[in-house]
């Protein structure tokens, strides 16, 4: 009988799906796929099942998940006016701080400040997701504080300041291009002359390689991409996007893309053998990639009328179709080859129809299965269809309190995360866990 019992255990720990971690910036593979399944169809009508609720203060930055753990950053402000104007850099003093906490119950594992003072525009607190690899966890502050910790128990193991290593000037809304772990490598957006961006060893901290020189590095993350029978890396700077050895940091190819004030914010998107960018200011542009070596040429340049720019949040790409806001705060799907739109709406971003959205609103776009979790910048997720003829909405419910300032009204723009069948967001007062189990 317990020869029985132990046989029928084992058959079902390998029927049941393990949980998924989330343990970078959208997600394991930064495409922002939610793979896990058993999740839920339509929100309870009663709103969501809260694991904890955990109080934190200000910053941009989502959070990871992985191995059971909780990684978020945020600022701690001890003087100073921290009320944003578009253009205008704010003067502070206080700390950022990396948070460690257990993913069942909220419960602080570990936390590591240290000092750092502002002098950056929007100066909520840090914009970059941390990552997590290999036991380590890789945090780059606002002001460009660039660490390594041990996951499990905070301890540093290397750390670098950006500006003051390459003489760079601090971007006018903080450092916000979220790191990428590629093979031994964290490479990251540093600037300076001929230092856009740094390759460095990921368990040392020692510089591998660097490349490009602009006045702008923008606030878009390093990007990797399939094309041309080889892996490119894609650096989307206030000036231009290029496509980079990853290994070596050789230029394969570029092609100019100024977005307004240098703000270059979504990771450029593939659809097959075509790409996709565009930033503030409807500058976008459609990229046909060569198939056969690492070379790309102009499809079509984007308008008023055409493509897609966003200015907060990147699109999603299925079935050479890119779903994601613009910067006019319209929900668009755009067909990426040509910059066709095929249809817009303001209701993933104020739960709203009509011909107006919010001013540069956020939307933050995860693929589950055949649908989609939209987490709009007024606090509400969204279960929904998306398709190149229609946006259909199944379910909405609240999920934070959005109490950070944006242009003048009230916003959350921090991407979630999605694991062990829940969701984690965060807003500049809390972090939240709440289950999305079709089983509670």
């Amino acid at each position: 009988m317990t020869r029985f019992v132990l046989v029928c255990a084992a058959i079902l720990q390998a029927t049941i799906a393990p949980a998924a971690d989330w343990p970078q910036w959208m997600g394991p593979e930064r495409n922002d796929v939610w793979a896990e399944t058993g999740i839920v169809d339509q929100f309870p009508s009663a709103g969501l099942a809260f694991r904890w609720r955990v109080p934190i203060h200000g910053g941009f930055a989502g959070p990871a998940v992985a191995d059971g753990k909780v990684y978020v950053t945020d600022y701690v402000r001890a003087s100073g006016d921290d009320k944003p104007a578009p253009t205008r850099r704010n003067e502070l003093k206080g700390q950022e701080r990396v948070i460690c906490l257990d993913a069942r119950s909220g419960q602080e594992i570990w936390s590591h400040a240290y000092d750092c003072d502002y002098t950056i525009s929007y100066p909520a607190g840090p914009r970059c997701t941390p990552t997590v690899s290999g036991g380590k966890v890789y945090t780059l502050g606002a002001m460009g504080d660039l660490l390594c910790l041990d996951a499990a128990t905070g301890q540093v193991a290397w750390s670098a300041n950006l500006p003051a290593a390459y003489s760079a000037p601090v971007p006018l809304w903080g450092y916000a291009g979220h790191p990428l772990v590629y093979k031994s490598l964290l490479i990251c957006m540093a600037g300076g002359d001929g230092s856009a961006v740094v390759a460095f060893q990921k368990d040392t901290g020692k510089e591998v390689w660097r490349a490009l020189s602009t006045p702008e590095i923008g606030y878009s993350p390093p990007t990797l991409i399939q094309a041309g029978g080889a892996t490119q890396l894609l650096i989307f700077h206030g000036k231009s996007i290029n496509s980079l050895n990853p290994d070596t940091g050789e230029l394969y190819w570029s092609e100019p893309l100024a977005t307004a004030y240098g703000m270059s914010i979504m990771a450029p998107q593939q659809a097959g053998d075509y790409l996709l960018a565009g930033g503030h200011n409807n500058r976008s542009l459609g990229l046909k990639l060569d198939t056969s070596m690492p070379a790309a040429e102009v499809a079509w340049r984007g308008s008023r009328t055409l493509g897609l720019a966003p200015v907060s949040g990147t699109p999603i790409v299925s079935d050479g179709v890119a779903y994601g806001i613009d910067g006019n705060g319209l929900f668009r799907a755009v067909r990426v080859a040509t910059g066709e739109r095929l249809w817009a709406t303001p209701k993933p971003v104020n739960g709203r129809d009509g011909e107006r959205g919010p001013n540069e609103g956020a939307t933050f776009v995860t693929r589950n299965g055949d649908r989609y979790f939209i987490f709009g910048e007024n606090g509400e997720l969204v279960i929904a269809h998306l398709t190149p003829e229609r946006y259909e909405e199944l379910s909405r419910t609240k999920l934070l309190d959005p109490v950070g300032v944006g242009l003048g009204r009230k916003v959350v723009w921090s991407h979630p995360a999605y694991a062990d069948r829940c969701v984690f967001a965060r807003n500049d007062q809390e972090i939240v866990c709440a289950s999305l189990a079709a089983e509670q």
